[in-house]
């Protein structure tokens, strides 16, 4: 067998959280993530001089480090941790217990038994000043500590006896185990980045970047260039277009890099993994060497289908599994696709698998999906988030983390190496055309299209268009014009579009949207000027309204009941029921959510049902019908929120069953209800319509029909289904 080159990327990123004007960071996840995934991410390599890995550092994130590095950064909920007990007001006893519970209860929360039994205190009552009354200053001080506790590396709680001192306690804290803490926190933030230039010098890592404040760049350089690869995308009213600002990020970001690991950067890890032949051009003529984004912007480039055989080998594999160059006017680049399905098995699969047995698994799907090239050495590129899938795995993913590892070091046929080593040992394929695209579904639908993405990028327009017109006037104080430059850059990140719209949503949406528009106000007052009224107004969508938004491209879930692959509802259509018209007698509305869509040769559907709702009745029935030439029935019962009987079946015009669909109806309810039915058994066509509705009963009485109004439709393309 020819060898198997792993390029393994993990890629490190938290937005900007910082008001610069201010000079306060208004929510903690840079810090928190700090503690907990970036030291350990590169440490865990000393012991595996043979494995090399590329870690993407996002310039914006650096820059974090450094602020909470120097020990003076002003952020509500650091403060709020330190903060001596007795001082604490009782508006800021409500807030710590707000942030102290925001965390991966199963694998971060209840292994401290003390911090369990707390969140238990916590659970009965309404956030507010009765919740805050009901603990004593010796449990605000337990949960303090904690609450920072259950964040920190676990190669720092395994080797530093203070900390090893610390969980043993469990409770009972005292204000010198609080100062310590602190203490201990500033160090693991300020070994950070000097652990990554050390495995850099040593040759185990590569260091890439990416534009700065994590903006999409081909939307920066031109946003119409959505249309390109998702033909009739709602556009904004206002064509963004400012290629310079691309620039700008990418020229600091390089500028940062050299200040912090001592050498000129090779590598651009584009935000969300987004290309396009402009920003391939820009990146080129600033000296990156490789840059990398998914399968899918490969399938489309180049016209082949990508799909994974029975043995693991996959159609198309000569061409994913290798680096390719394109040639810009500026010079040549090399890019990297990454192998979707292997990269999101450890985002989103192997975390409740055995360590050992899931570290054995994926090295012999990358075994499999090297044999792709035959007897051509074969580079497999797995690319992934570095940061938030470890809080799901035991131990932080350390255990996991540390057979791969090892069993990578050991092996004969894969040898893993850094991307500009790969980009050496390969040889490259050729891309005469780019389709531009990111990582999900090939199209930029998350960051643009949908009424809240669209309305950002005009807000972002009109403050870009503020400054141009007022840079240049006299008078100015040159430190406030650069800091309100700073603030436009922030501004143009992707984070803030990847909570507007339908796809995602937080507890923290309304932090996310007022930071936003906080960001743009700042523009405009540092240049002398009074905000708009309009940025006012929050963007992100009150749930009282009916929302839907179609399919935007395929989905293949997998039917288990549980959300077992964050990115497996991309690209689904997403219906959200108006909160008060859905809601029947008064009650909350049993439905939260609705994902639909499809897949090569089925229809998916997805229900998120509200648990307070559900378990609010001895038994609820959801009853749903999909109707194509065919019609399905499905009837589900819960009890307690638990599955206890389940029916499909086919119907005729009546509603009458007429048959079962067999094995090609598939449904599961754990966390939520997924159900596939096969366009076999409801007899679709391609371009052929498929409707569906569903409703919730507790008895006799309808609790939500969803939708109101009748039916939601949906018609697959004929280009995209394979018959």
């Amino acid at each position: 067998m020819s060898t198997i080159y792993l390029m393994l990327l993990w890629h490190q990123h938290q937005p900007f959280y910082k008001d610069l004007v201010e000079d306060r960071y208004d929510m903690p996840w840079a810090r928190l993530h700090a503690l907990k995934d970036y030291f350990g991410m590169a440490a865990e390599l000393r012991a595996f001089p043979e494995v090399h890995v590329t870690i993407n550092l996002v310039p914006s994130l650096i820059a974090q480090l450094q602020d909470y590095g120097r020990g003076d950064a002003r952020e509500e909920s650091f403060d709020l941790a330190f903060k001596p007990v007795t001082e604490l007001t009782s508006a800021e006893r409500e807030r710590l217990l707000h942030y102290a519970f925001q965390l991966n209860h199963e694998n971060l929360l209840y292994r401290y038994p003390r911090f369990r039994e707390l969140y238990e205190k916590a659970k009965p009552w309404e956030l507010g000043s009765r919740l805050a009354g009901a603990f004593s200053d010796t449990e605000l001080r337990d949960l303090q500590v904690l609450s920072q506790l259950a964040w920190f590396d676990e190669l720092w709680l395994e080797s530093v006896p203070d900390l090893k001192r610390l969980v043993a306690k469990g409770r009972g804290f005292s204000r010198e185990d609080k100062a310590l803490l602190r203490t201990k926190e500033i160090e693991i933030i300020n070994a950070v980045l000097e652990e990554h230039r050390i495995g850099q010098d040593e040759g185990r890592l590569e260091i890439s970047t990416s534009p700065f404040y994590h903006p999409i760049l081909p939307l920066l350089c031109d946003n119409a260039v959505a249309l390109e690869s998702h033909a009739g995308v709602p556009l904004p009213h206002k064509r963004f277009r400012h290629p310079e600002d691309a620039r700008a990020q990418l020229r600091s970001a390089r500028e940062l890099y050299r200040q912090v690991l001592g050498r000129d950067v090779r590598g651009l890890w584009p935000s969300e993994g987004s290309v396009s032949e402009e920003m391939l051009r820009l990146a080129a003529e600033e000296d990156f060497h490789w840059t990398a984004s998914d399968e899918g912007v490969l399938s489309r480039s180049i016209g082949i289908s990508l799909r994974r055989r029975s043995d693991g080998t996959m159609e198309g594999g000569s061409e994913l599994y290798r680096p390719h160059t394109v040639e810009t006017r500026s010079g040549p680049i090399g890019i990297f696709f990454r192998d979707h399905e292997i990269s999101d098995l450890i985002g989103f699969v192997y975390a409740p698998v055995d360590p050992v047995q899931a570290a054995g698994s994926l090295l012999e799907r990358i075994r499999q999906a090297g044999r792709s090239t035959g007897s051509r050495p074969a580079v497999v590129s797995v690319i992934l988030d570095g940061e938030n899938c470890w809080e799901f795995y035991r131990r932080n993913g350390r255990p996991f983390l540390r057979a791969f590892y090892g069993m990578l070091a050991a092996d004969s046929e894969i040898r893993a190496v850094t991307a500009s080593e790969a980009l050496e040992l390969a040889e490259h394929g050729r891309i005469s055309h780019l389709v531009p695209g990111s990582w999900i579904n090939a199209n930029f639908d998350v960051w643009i299209g949908a009424e809240e993405d669209n309305r950002a990028w005009d807000l972002l327009s009109d403050a870009r268009e503020f400054f141009a017109a007022n840079a240049s006037r006299k008078g100015l104080d040159p430190e406030k014009l650069r800091l309100a430059q700073e603030e436009l850059f922030i501004a143009e990140g992707s984070d803030w579009n990847w909570w507007y719209g339908p796809e995602h949503s937080t507890e923290n949406d309304e932090e996310f949207d007022q930071l936003y528009r906080k960001h743009l106000s700042n523009v405009y007052g540092l240049l002398g000027a009074s905000p708009p009224d309009e940025l006012a107004v929050p963007l992100k969508r009150p749930h009282g309204e009916p929302l839907n938004v179609p399919p935007a491209g395929q989905i293949e879930p997998v039917i288990d009941g549980n959300v077992s692959n964050y990115f497996e509802w991309l690209g689904a259509g997403v219906y959200r029921p108006a909160v008060r018209s859905d809601a029947m007698h008064g009650s909350p509305p049993a439905l939260d959510m609705v994902y639909y869509g499809y897949g090569q040769s089925a229809f998916f559907l997805r229900l998120d049902l509200n648990r307070d709702s559900v378990q609010a009745h001895p038994e609820v029935d959801l009853r749903i019908a999909v109707e194509g030439a065919q019609t399905v029935r499905v009837s589900v019962r819960t009890s307690g929120g638990k599955l206890i009987s389940s029916e499909c079946w086919l119907a005729d015009a009546s509603g009458a069953p007429k048959g079962t669909g067999g094995d090609a109806i598939a449904l599961a309810f754990e966390r939520v209800f997924e159900l596939r039915a096969d366009f076999g058994v409801l007899g679709v066509a391609p371009g052929q319509h498929l409707r569906f509705q569903i409703s919730v009963w507790a008895g006799a009485i309808p609790l939500q029909a969803v939708p109101q109004e009748g039916w939601l439709s949906l018609m697959p393309a004929e280009e995209e289904i394979g018959w």
